[in-house]
């Protein structure tokens, strides 16, 4: 769909992320997720409603329609293209590109996207981790779970982070703990949760169970 503001599309996006955990969406998960008024989120939703870009069910809330849901991938294809291209090919760090790309994702050039894809080698995933959709918005989804429930002993790599605050990516990088780290626990302190843990053969350290949790991994196989 053609024509939508950068307003309507920044809308559409966080609907679809907060429809990851929750299929049907609130006036008031909008409204906290963008800090605006409730009024103002009432107001666009009608009109997205309106143009069949969300589905309203009454006392359960909105979900995105099919053509909503495409226009949503489209969005989130553009955003994680873009960082991947920053870190990459411009050298930004990690913890620096998420406000850039929010405002290239709203480039309307289709065959833009596509010859950045193909200049990229079509990547997978962005450079927290992230899926990237391909061009008919399919996702690959790789196998991991979060680093506390990885076995003493097991070796895995860092295969995302649980959220792109800039405090968690300076608190990463300050740990050189990143995208394809190899990670494994040591021991595991009851007192506090917290995970004494080993990163590229590095000397043993301790992490908080907090930063454990935003940490995603997959599992090596062993030889």
């Amino acid at each position: 769909m053609d024509n939508l503001s950068t307003t309507e599309e920044n809308y559409i996006k966080t609907i679809y992320h907060l429809q990851q955990s929750d299929a049907n969406v609130g006036t008031n998960e909008v409204a906290a997720k963008l800090n605006t008024k409730a009024a103002s989120v009432t107001d666009m939703l009608k009109k997205l409603n309106a143009k069949q870009i969300l589905n309203y069910e009454k006392y359960k809330g909105f979900s995105l329609s099919d053509e909503g849901q495409k226009i949503a991938l489209g969005i989130v294809r553009k955003h994680r293209l873009w960082e991947f291209f920053l870190v990459e090919k411009l050298n930004f760090r990690w913890d620096e590109v998420h406000t850039i790309a929010e405002e290239l994702e709203h480039i309307s050039s289709g065959l833009l996207v596509e010859r950045l894809d193909s200049f990229l080698g079509h990547p997978k995933f962005d450079p927290h981790g992230d899926p990237i959709p391909d061009s008919n918005g399919k996702i690959e989804v790789q196998p991991q779970i979060n680093l506390v429930d990885l076995p003493i002993g097991s070796s895995a790599k860092v295969s995302a982070v649980g959220s792109q605050s800039s405090e968690l990516l300076e608190l990463l990088t300050h740990k050189n703990i990143a995208i394809g780290t190899s990670i494994s626990v040591i021991r595991k302190f009851s007192f506090d949760n917290s995970l004494e843990i080993e990163t590229n053969a590095s000397i043993p350290f301790t992490i908080s169970r907090e930063l454990a949790l935003a940490l995603f991994v997959t599992l090596l196989k062993e030889n």
